[in-house]
């Protein structure tokens, strides 16, 4: 641990030194990139500091028990080294976890793909909640959300729904919703008041740069057409939609939200890279690509990573066995709890392989 602790109080001098290069501001996304890291980097030297504080405490007090002649202060220092002790303890946890090594990709933006699976409509009504779910989330987490593509039903719901999401850590707290979602509820549709059983998918894509993902012209068919949506909007009227085919891998984008061509060009071959760096990721581990799919699956209902049931207002993770009475807020963007117990686990887990 104090290789890894004198690795990374190296590494946080350096970037305080690129970051004191007026010149580095001209660069914003490696400015933003060193900002995030120094912030980062800046809690592991934050608790590295308080931790050598407590252990030249202990040594002091170790000395004043063995040396003191008088027994109170004796006594005295017993109870500190007790204390300091204890704290030495909580410190070298919380710096083993902070030191377990990030994925590369934690502090991406995000697309995500919310879709409709089995249930008709009463999916596409749940994947609208689970979109204004995020959308809560986001706002309160300060991260901006912005609709790259949507395929509406007539009741309100989505058959589809692609965004980004953008800001701080978004990848690495969001990344663990990629999976099945299965929702019981009454829907609004049902007279008898009968239960049913619905499920929605997510996909959680890291958002990668024009310069990370290489993209040729001669790869990609573009067509225009007329968009599709719900009767009287303007962008009937023009040949705005835009479909993006890249040839060699056969992925379709499809974007058609914005009534500027271009612009749903441009939200087409954000989507597209994204999804072109899971193809290829995916292709290097093959680990990773199966854990994907088998938990995003086919949206049948009895595949799922998580439970809405709102009769008895109840969401239950099936990956870590964590159920929480109160549906109704987390509906409504209080997820934290979730989030937090899934990047948890994901962290022991790191952790617990790496001391194997």
């Amino acid at each position: 641990m104090i290789e890894r602790l004198e690795s990374v109080a190296a590494r946080y001098r350096e970037v305080e030194d690129a970051l004191a290069d007026p010149g580095i501001a001209r660069d914003q996304v490696r400015f933003r990139d060193l900002m995030r890291e120094r912030s980062r980097l800046g809690v592991i030297e934050e608790a590295h500091r308080e931790w050598l504080s407590v252990l030249a405490g202990i040594d002091g007090s170790k000395a004043i028990v063995h040396d003191e002649s008088d027994p109170l202060m004796r006594d005295l220092a017993r109870e500190e080294l007790r204390e300091l002790e204890a704290k030495r303890e909580s410190l070298e946890v919380k710096l083993r976890e902070l030191l377990v090594p990030r994925d590369p990709l934690a502090d991406k933006s995000v697309i995500m793909e919310v879709r409709a699976g089995t249930g008709g409509d009463e999916a596409a009504l749940f994947a609208s909640d689970l979109f204004r779910m995020y959308t809560r989330y986001a706002d309160k987490m300060g991260w901006k959300v912005e609709i790259l593509d949507s395929s509406e039903t007539g009741l309100g719901g989505f058959r589809e729904i692609v965004f980004s999401v953008n800001g701080d850590s978004v990848y690495e707290r969001l990344r663990w919703e990629s999976g099945v979602h299965r929702v019981q509820r009454v829907p609004a549709t049902e007279a008898s008041g009968r239960i049913h059983t619905s499920a929605v998918t997510v996909a959680v894509l890291p958002e990668m740069e024009e310069t990370e993902i290489d993209i040729r012209d001669q790869d990609l068919r573009i067509d225009v057409m007329r968009s599709g949506g719900p009767g009287g909007q303007s962008v009937n009227t023009t040949d705005s939609a835009v479909r993006i085919t890249h040839l060699p891998t056969g992925l379709v984008v499809h974007c058609q939200d914005e009534k500027s061509q271009i612009k749903n060009k441009a939200k087409a071959m954000r989507i597209l890279r994204a999804r072109l760096f899971e193809l290829e990721d995916s292709k290097r581990q093959a680990e990773r690509a199966a854990e994907r799919k088998s938990m995003v699956g086919s949206g049948d209902r009895s595949e799922r990573i998580r439970t809405y049931n709102f009769p008895q207002n109840r969401i239950t993770d099936h990956r870590i066995d964590l159920t929480l009475y109160k549906l109704e807020l987390c509906m409504e963007g209080d997820i934290d709890e979730l989030v937090d117990a899934l990047v948890l686990h994901a962290r022991e887990e790191l952790l617990h392989n790496g001391e194997e």
